[in-house]
């Protein structure tokens, strides 16, 4: 019989973890009308000017395909619109349209009160230490993979 390695109950927490609150958090968005990937674009949208695909694709971390067909369905729902990039003739904005901004108004604070109440029963002293070892590890596996990623 193989010893455990002593990492593999992390992750196997790390993964619960995620799957938990993603089942969590995915289930409310869906409850307001839209997929996670929707929520995500206009949440990072929400109170800005737009930005471009690649900034938006950097900071929601949803890849260059699966965006554009988010996006897409974005602007058939009159959500997001795109427009020309002034910095860059080829390029174009993403931004919400009043429609998607009053949405995101309507979507983001009431998503962030649910997941709120969801982690009120986690002690909040363990708030900052949890975040500093969760980044920790992050900054970690990003550099065994190569990422430069530090946001």
């Amino acid at each position: 019989m193989k010893p455990t390695s002593p990492f593999l109950p992390l992750v196997r927490e790390l993964v619960r973890t995620y799957q938990a609150f993603e089942r969590l958090s995915a289930g409310h968005v869906r409850s307001m009308g839209l997929t996670p990937a929707q929520f995500d674009v206009v949440a990072t949208l929400g109170n800005t000017e737009g930005m471009n695909p690649k900034q938006l694709g950097e900071k929601t971390l949803i890849t260059k395909g699966t965006l554009t067909g988010v996006v897409d369905r974005l602007l058939d729902k009159s959500l997001v619109q795109r427009l020309p990039d002034p910095h860059d003739g080829r390029g174009q904005i993403v931004r919400l349209t009043e429609k998607g901004q009053a949405l995101f108004e309507a979507v983001f604070p009431t998503h962030v009160a649910y997941m709120a109440k969801a982690l009120a029963g986690f002690d909040s002293t363990l708030l900052g230490p949890t975040q500093q070892a969760l980044h920790a590890l992050r900054q970690v596996l990003e550099q065994a993979g190569g990422t430069e990623d530090d946001a």
